[in-house]
């Protein structure tokens, strides 16, 4: 009587699927409501949370406190305007909140705090940044989902190239990079990476991976030269972080999804004519030790309900139930396909 059968290395098989979502709470896949909290506009140091980054609600924090952040907005400037600095003593000048934060996220990219961003060979001083928070997506955000729509003086759609330019991302420390410009569903409208007349390179660069997005501050102030500012000196409001809001809450329009990546074993479990007839459940025999059916002693007959999945040592690791018992005897066979996903 069989007890252990050793699956085959044709008997597993491992396959890999990919999930797509909505990134924001509740499975929305437009963001069009954008809310701040209250608590967020307090600048009583140069090290302030505010300084930093803002965080952004899709329902209103001050009102839900279940509410979720959706993602934060930040500036950066790799000379430390539009902040002012920790200290002003000695080498220390200079040294502030939007340069911490340009540091970080070229730390992030390239591994060290030497290296500028530079979109399409164009290097500007100062960035926004985008980042959604890390429970709103799975494995990484997914490229050619990116809608992001801006309204200062002027209106912006943007989305990532990735359509465009399928297979060309370039690869960083922390993973895909493709650039942002105009246009939607992953795919650019028009040619040219610069894209502004100015020639300023594109408007930013996805990082689908650690779910970020750093736009090129330079484009859009060419883009529209009446709203955006570089290095503002008016910390006591943060205008350069706060124009990102601004020009988003305006817009009402953020479409991203998420992607995570399932990998699925599969276990062919065969059972044949010659094996597992024979069980060991007590309700087969009466008290005396006779068989209750009568006609099994001719025909040994079971019911296959599950079937377990052991390591070397016998272990019990898994259980599989089939949704209906399965009849097996000598002139039988079966073939169950266990599944784990995980």
């Amino acid at each position: 009587m069989s007890t252990f059968n050793r699956f085959l290395q044709e008997d597993i098989v491992v396959s890999t699927d990919k999930i797509v979502t909505n990134a924001w709470t509740n499975g929305v896949n437009k963001l069009e409501t954008f809310f701040t909290s209250s608590n967020q506009n307090s600048y009583a140091s140069s090290t302030s949370q505010a300084n930093f980054f803002l965080e952004i609600y899709k329902d209103d924090i001050n009102l839900t406190s279940s509410a979720e952040v959706q993602f934060t907005v930040s500036y950066g400037h790799r000379l430390g305007s539009g902040s002012v600095d920790f200290t002003n003593v000695g080498e220390a000048i200079g040294y502030s909140a939007t340069r911490c934060i340009y540091n970080q996220y070229r730390q992030l990219v390239f591994g060290d705090e030497k290296s500028n961003f530079s979109f399409n060979n164009h290097t500007p001083r100062d960035i926004h940044v985008i980042n959604v928070a890390r429970s709103r997506y799975k494995h990484n955000l997914k490229p050619g989902t990116l809608n992001l729509k801006l309204i200062g003086n002027n209106t912006l759609h943007l989305t990532d190239d990735s359509i465009t330019k399928t297979g060309s991302a370039v690869i960083t420390n922390i993973g895909r990079q493709f650039n942002v410009v105009s246009g939607s569903d992953g795919t650019m409208s028009g040619s040219s990476l610069n894209q502004t007349s100015e020639g300023s390179g594109s408007y930013g660069l996805f990082y689908p991976d650690a779910g970020f997005i750093v736009l090129n501050a330079e484009a859009l102030r060419n883009y529209d030269k009446n709203y955006w500012l570089e290095g503002s000196s008016n910390v006591a409001t943060a205008a350069n972080r706060d124009q990102m809001y601004t020009a988003l809450k305006a817009a009402s329009s953020f479409e991203l999804d998420s992607e995570e990546k399932i990998s699925s074993q599969y276990f062919f479990t065969r059972i044949k004519n010659g094996e597992f007839n024979y069980t060991t459940n007590p309700s087969y025999v009466d008290t005396n030790g006779d068989l209750n059916i009568s006609s099994f002693a001719d025909s040994p007959t079971t019911y296959i309900t599950t079937v377990g999945l052991y390591n070397d040592d016998n272990n019990l690791l898994a259980v599989a139930k089939l949704s209906q018992p399965l009849k097996k005897d000598f002139t039988t066979e079966a073939l169950v396909r266990v599944k784990l996903d995980y």
